[in-house]
């Protein structure tokens, strides 16, 4: 098989997410798939193995949800990616889609009780909200009326439904009302709005809502805290104030979820870009590992016979839903091709020790021509999972180095929190204290060095090629922040609190930060041939803002090559997919032989 015919193979083979169950009829669940070319929602009976699929739209469906009882999906309509729109339903078996009763907006959590009601967030113009959603059961069916939603809390700063006990009697929101959206504070409350309890732990230590304990009548809830200076887990009920803390002496950071019965927590582990999974005893506190291969676990759930069922890959080996019983859940079709495992490297860093992975090309002698590729977020991190895009640069014959840079996450809140002040030059630090060591090792060629990123590893790629201009061969930046101020301006709410939160305010009362952070400030210092992806109805990254920075380069004389699609932050569509990655490595490699 030639090269591109291998990446390409690992696109159009069929992925699936893991399924999620419907908390009291488990043998009914939701996922989403590309079987189809286009990731879509599907339904899966369990008891008989039937699956159907969902949704079928030109730019695909990203979010979903199953009520308790499995009854009804849930999925939310948007417009050719712009994420704005409004959720629908749909029974299990099949159906008309019925949109809910409430105004459209952006996407700010959702959760579904036994009696068919439903805490939804959503943010507008107008600040945020969150909204109770009536239901009824009536002769087994949730039916649900034309009844006006209730809107139980509101506020200018973001909101996130966390979750909703499964009677339907509390609902969990993450709230910033203190103004910081990166370190939420935790309110639960009656369906009527009325508030039961709250946690906030003070500057800088988020406390993060998780899921109630799945148990008609159990108010107690789990929580994520930074009480030590990373993430781990609490269990908490908001009525009688009672907290109990899960400390775990482990490395790295940790998320969690209940056993059916309430009884245990499956513990999550990440350290380094793998993850283990533990069980946590509550009554007795034994913790107990529960065997998985070395990878990475993208999601995990307890089934109600006690095994786990997870999703894992490597970076060498192609995603699998696999069981703690040593079975295969699902498999959505053919196998992709495997691509090679990674190289862990630890660099010393303006900031401390720096982690990175480098994958390197077969049948290929070093220095290699080299691109860095850059991760999203900033509150992200590069791990061990199988990447389709990143296999396929290694294919071309190029090695791909991956920073977990200051503001990724997976460090301990001290790494994840350090951008304040100096936004996108201190990870543009981190990054070049890695390229030095990949040159000084012999890994990569300095003059065949290309830097690529998507979201805010877009916005650092614009603003390396302004602030570094000799230091790489090309630029390609997909669906980038060029200008923070302007993306401001036209960005989703839930984008805007963001920026305030890392930049201190907004543009106004910020001006210098916003300017000294954006990549048009120094566009007249950009001499690389550069590529940029945008997205026409990008929310996130709007495309305003990327129309005046190529504007700006052009004033300049230097005329970017620009690569635009009918879709949002991104795409669904798996051959729209490969033909960005098609573009991207053929910009590069055209680049780079241009220097020759």
């Amino acid at each position: 098989m030639k090269a591109e015919e291998r990446w390409q193979a690992r696109f159009r083979a069929p992925r699936m997410t893991l399924p999620t169950w419907a908390r009291q009829a488990p043998h009914r669940a939701v996922y989403r798939s590309n079987a189809s070319g286009t990731w879509e929602i599907y339904a899966w009976d369990r008891s008989t193995g039937s699956t159907r699929q969902v949704t079928d739209r030109p730019n695909g469906t990203s979010r979903c949800a199953i009520d308790p009882q499995g009854k009804s999906i849930w999925w939310f309509a948007d417009t050719d990616g712009d994420e704005f729109g409004v959720w629908m339903r749909q029974p299990f078996y099949g159906g008309p889609d019925v949109p809910v009763n409430m105004p459209p907006g952006h996407p700010c959590g959702l959760a579904l009780a036994s009696n068919g009601a439903a805490a939804v967030g959503r943010s507008f113009r107008g600040g945020f909200e969150v909204l109770l959603v009536q239901g009824d059961l009536v002769h087994g069916d949730l039916v649900h009326g034309d009844e006006d939603p209730v809107t139980i809390y509101r506020h200018d700063e973001s909101v996130h439904v966390a979750d909703m006990s499964l009677d339907g009697s509390l609902v969990a929101i993450n709230h910033s009302e203190h103004g910081d959206a990166f370190h939420p504070s935790l309110r639960v409350l009656r369906a009527g709005g009325q508030i039961v309890g709250e946690l906030h732990d003070g500057p800088g230590k988020g406390v993060t809502g998780v899921r109630f304990a799945p148990v008609l009548g159990d108010r107690r809830l789990l929580v994520l805290h930074e009480r030590r200076g990373r993430r781990a887990p609490l269990v908490w009920d908001p009525v009688t104030g009672e907290q109990r803390e899960i400390w775990l002496r482990v490395p790295g950071e940790t998320t969690a979820d209940w056993y059916g019965d309430g009884r245990a927590l499956l513990i999550m582990h990440n350290h380094r870009g793998r993850t283990e999974l533990l069980k946590y005893d509550l009554a007795g506190g034994g913790l107990t590992p529960i065997e998985s291969p070395h990878g990475v676990i993208d999601a995990a759930a307890p089934r109600p016979d006690g095994t786990v069922e997870y999703s894992w890959s490597s970076a060498a080996h192609p995603p699998v839903i696999r069981s703690s019983n040593g079975h295969v859940v699902m498999s959505p079709g053919r196998t992709p091709p495997p691509s090679v495992p990674l190289e862990d490297i630890d660099v010393d860093g303006p900031g401390g020790r720096i982690h990175a992975l480098v994958s390197r090309p077969e049948r290929v002698a070093p220095p290699y021509p080299t691109v860095f590729l850059l991760h999203g977020g900033p509150a992200s991190q590069d791990d061990d999972s199988f990447l389709p895009h990143v296999a396929a640069w290694v294919d071309s014959g190029f090695a791909v180095i991956r920073v977990n840079y200051r503001g990724s996450a997976g460090y301990g809140s001290a790494w994840r929190d350090a951008l304040h002040g100096d936004v996108g030059h201190i990870e543009l630090a981190d990054v070049s204290a890695v390229r030095d060591w990949a040159i000084d090792q012999g890994v990569a060629d300095p003059a065949r060095l290309i830097l690529a990123g998507a979201s805010w590893g877009g916005y650092l790629t614009l603003l390396a090629l302004g602030t570094q201009p000799k230091s790489w061969a090309a630029g390609i930046a997909a669906v980038p922040i060029a200008d923070h101020a302007a993306a401001y301006e036209d960005a989703a709410e839930g984008l805007r609190a963001a920026h305030r939160a890392l930049l201190g305010g907004t543009p106004l009362e910020q001006p210098e930060r916003y300017a000294a952070s954006s990549p048009i400030t120094y566009a007249d210092m950009v001499q690389a041939p550069l590529l940029i992806l945008a997205g026409e109805n990008d929310p996130r990254c709007p495309i305003r803002q990327i129309e005046s920075y190529l504007q700006a380069l052009a004033d300049r004389g230097h005329e970017a090559s620009v690569y635009r699609y009918d879709a949002g932050h991104g795409t669904l569509v798996i051959e729209e997919r490969i033909r960005q990655v098609a573009a991207s490595i053929d910009f590069a490699v055209r680049a780079l032989a241009e220097r020759e």
